[in-house]
């Protein structure tokens, strides 16, 4: 038989043990509530113009290079605001910059994102880019851009609030939109999608859960 412990932890240890097991299990469980509202509104706002610019420009390339330019700079404003929000409510700093809940939306988030960006290289036509947009731009695009994104959204927003995975069914459905109609209503729905219903959801996350 194995002797018994002669050096038992103390309880304020385990205590504190227990305590942290708790913490850690109620933090994994909880819902992701920082996503930035106002943060989506000026995406929002970003998209309706980079919207306008693209489709003002003589060829496929820089109409793609133009919202390729948007991308990062909503993903680059978007992080920020997210880490601004959450250091604010106190749930992040620099020791911990992502918690459970945050480190979730993003694992949720980054696959679709990636496989947009994959099947973008695949599809796009090097010669064509030198082509005006009607002739140029695979009139998929829009479509694939948009339901990619719908599907993180959604995947992302089964730990997050209600309005979240809501706004990726929008975009889905803008997606399936543009899936069977003209070039020029894919590009309408680029301008809906990214643009108008950013500022909407965005409004109405920041009036239900803060900024």
């Amino acid at each position: 038989m194995a002797s018994p412990d002669r050096h038992p932890p103390a309880l304020h240890d385990r205590a504190i043990q227990d305590l942290s097991f708790i913490r850690r299990t109620m933090e994994g469980a909880s819902a992701f509530t920082d996503v930035p509202g106002w943060g989506l509104v000026g995406i929002g706002v970003s998209a309706l113009l980079t919207a306008a610019l693209a489709q003002g420009q003589p060829t496929a390339g820089r109409w793609l290079a133009v919202w390729i330019g948007e991308a990062v700079l909503a993903a680059s404003v978007g992080t920020a605001l997210l880490w601004f929000k959450m250091r604010r409510n106190g749930r992040a700093s620099a020791k911990v910059p992502l918690t459970v809940p945050a480190r979730k939306f993003f694992l949720g988030l980054l696959p679709a994102i990636i496989a947009g960006a994959i099947l973008t290289l695949a599809m796009v036509d090097g010669p064509a880019m030198a082509a005006p947009i009607a002739d140029g731009i695979p009139a998929l695009l829009p479509a694939l851009w948009l339901t990619l994104y719908g599907t993180g959204i959604v995947t992302a927003g089964m730990h997050s609030v209600r309005a979240v995975p809501s706004m990726g069914m929008t975009f889905m459905t803008l997606g399936a939109i543009a899936g069977v109609g003209s070039p020029a209503l894919g590009a309408w729905m680029l301008a809906l999608g990214f643009g108008l219903t950013h500022i909407g959801f965005g409004l109405w996350i920041a009036r239900r859960h803060g900024g």
